[in-house]
C-alpha cells in the first residue's frame, strides 16, 4: 500500500473529526441497527409488505450515508473499504431489491443468494454496534452477540428451507429458532438443510459454534468454581 501524500497534519484532522463522528453517532446508528435487525428477521420469517420494506429502505439510505460520511473523512480511502469489505456488500445488495424487473433477479437462486448476504451483513452490522455498545467484551457480549446470531440464522434457515418449498423443511418460524439453537450448542438436528444456501448459512453456524462454545462453557466453568472456592474459604474463615 502506497503511503498517504497528506500532510501529517491534514491527517490528523482528518482522524480527529472521523472519531468524533463516529461518537456522535454511535448511540442513534445502535438503535437503527437494533431496528434494521428486527426488520430483517421479520422480512425473512414472515414475508415482506409496504410498511417494513418502506422503514427498511429508509434505514438503508440512512446507513448509505453514515457510511458515505466516514469514507469520506478517512485518510486513506482505500485502506477503509479494504477494512469494511462486508460493510460494503451489505449496503450493495439491497439495491437489487429496486431492480426487481430486471429478469435475472426473477429466478429463486438469485434471491435466495441475495438474502444469504442480507443474512451475513446484518450480522456484521449488529455485532459492530454491539462492539461499540458494550465496551468490556467478555461474556455479556458473547452471549448477546450468540442471541443476535441465533435470531438471525433462524430467519435466514427459514427463508431458504421452509415448507412445503422444501421436502421435509421447517413448518414454521419457530421451528427453525429450535433447531439454530441446536447447532449453536453443538447438539445437532436429524434435519441438514437442501439448499445451498441453506448449507452455508449452516456451515456458517457451526463455525461460529465452534468457535465460542468452548468459551462459553469455560466462563461459566470457571463461575461456579470460583463460587465454590469462595464459599470454601468462607466456611474456612467462620
Amino acid at each position: 500500500m502506497k503511503p498517504s501524500k497528506q500532510p501529517p497534519q491534514e491527517v490528523e484532522e482528518r482522524l480527529g473529526t472521523l472519531v468524533e463522528l463516529e461518537a456522535w453517532l454511535r448511540t442513534p446508528m445502535l438503535v437503527l441497527s437494533a431496528l434494521w435487525l428486527v426488520l430483517v428477521v421479520a422480512e425473512l420469517a414472515w414475508g415482506e409488505n409496504l410498511l417494513l420494506s418502506t422503514l427498511g429502505t429508509v434505514i438503508w439510505v440512512i446507513f448509505l450515508i453514515e457510511f458515505a460520511l466516514r469514507l469520506a473523512l478517512a485518510p486513506d480511502r482505500l485502506a477503509f473499504l479494504r477494512a469494511n469489505w462486508l460493510s460494503v456488500i451489505a449496503l450493495i445488495a439491497p439495491a437489487f431489491r429496486l431492480l426487481r424487473g430486471i429478469r435475472v433477479l426473477r429466478f429463486a437462486r438469485a434471491a435466495r443468494g441475495l438474502r444469504l448476504v442480507r443474512v451475513v451483513g446484518t450480522a456484521n452490522r449488529g455485532m459492530n454496534a454491539l462492539r461499540g455498545a458494550m465496551r468490556r467484551r467478555g461474556l455479556g457480549y458473547v452471549l448477546a452477540l450468540t442471541g443476535l446470531v441465533n435470531l438471525l440464522g433462524a430467519a435466514g434457515m427459514y427463508a431458504f428451507e421452509r415448507a412445503p418449498e422444501v421436502e421435509g423443511g421447517f413448518s414454521g418460524f419457530a421451528d427453525a429458532l429450535w433447531w439454530t439453537s441446536m447447532v449453536l450448542t453443538t447438539m445437532g438436528s436429524a434435519y441438514w438443510p437442501v439448499t445451498a444456501e441453506g448449507r452455508v448459512l449452516c456451515l456458517m453456524l457451526s463455525v461460529y459454534a465452534f468457535a465460542v462454545f468452548g468459551y462459553i462453557t469455560a466462563a461459566f466453568a470457571s463461575f461456579f468454581v470460583g463460587r465454590d472456592a469462595e464459599e470454601r474459604t468462607g466456611g474456612a474463615k467462620s
